[in-house]
């Protein structure tokens, strides 16, 4: 059995390595769940407390106390970039997306997968939100959400690489109009 057990083990270990997951590395953390808890004013001071850059990643994004906090950021000098699912376009309705765009905040949308599903918030490139909690009034007062915030330099480089990765993949948002089916069917 014991060699079964080494054998299967270095082969997860051989998988991994090929994968390339990162080490572990060191990070203060803290986690919150909904419902029971107030996240999004968690997420809000960790937005406040920016100095210098926030990059953001989400695939719902219409929590109204979210968005204001980014864009009293962006309006104290803090460099502020979103990149966001398709879903936020909407010739119909208001987004979070436009938002956004009206007050100055550049905003991308990644729209090559099928779902762009992360939902991140990286500020100062050290302290990363993350988790199911999507940035919605539902996730804070109807769904069932967590959000973890790590404090992490070397995990928010990772996170800010992938946010990079994406952001390259994706289109500029200029309105919902902006956005047809052509350009989703041809990348740029």
């Amino acid at each position: 059995m014991r060699p079964l057990l080494a054998a299967l083990f270095a082969g997860l270990w051989s998988l991994a390595a090929r994968a390339q997951i990162a080490p572990p590395v060191p990070a203060q953390a803290s986690v919150c769940f909904t419902p029971g808890s107030r996240c999004a004013d968690r997420i809000v001071q960790a937005i406040d407390a920016a100095q210098h850059e926030i990059r953001v990643q989400a695939y719902g994004f219409t929590a109204a106390p979210i968005l204001q906090a980014l864009a009293l950021a962006a309006g104290r000098g803090v460099d502020v970039q979103v990149l966001l699912d398709k879903s936020n376009v909407s010739g119909h309705r208001y987004s979070g997306a436009d938002y956004m765009r009206q007050v100055g905040i550049p905003v991308w949308i990644d729209y090559l997968p099928s779902i762009a599903h992360a939902k991140l918030i990286i500020v100062d490139q050290h302290f990363v939100v993350g988790g199911s909690y999507n940035y919605t009034r539902s996730a804070e007062t109807r769904n069932s959400e967590d959000v973890t915030f790590l404090d992490s330099p070397e995990l928010a480089t990772q996170f800010l690489a992938n946010w990079s990765r994406r952001k390259a993949a994706s289109i500029p948002y200029e309105g919902a109009v902006s956005f047809s089916p052509s350009l989703e069917a041809s990348p740029p």
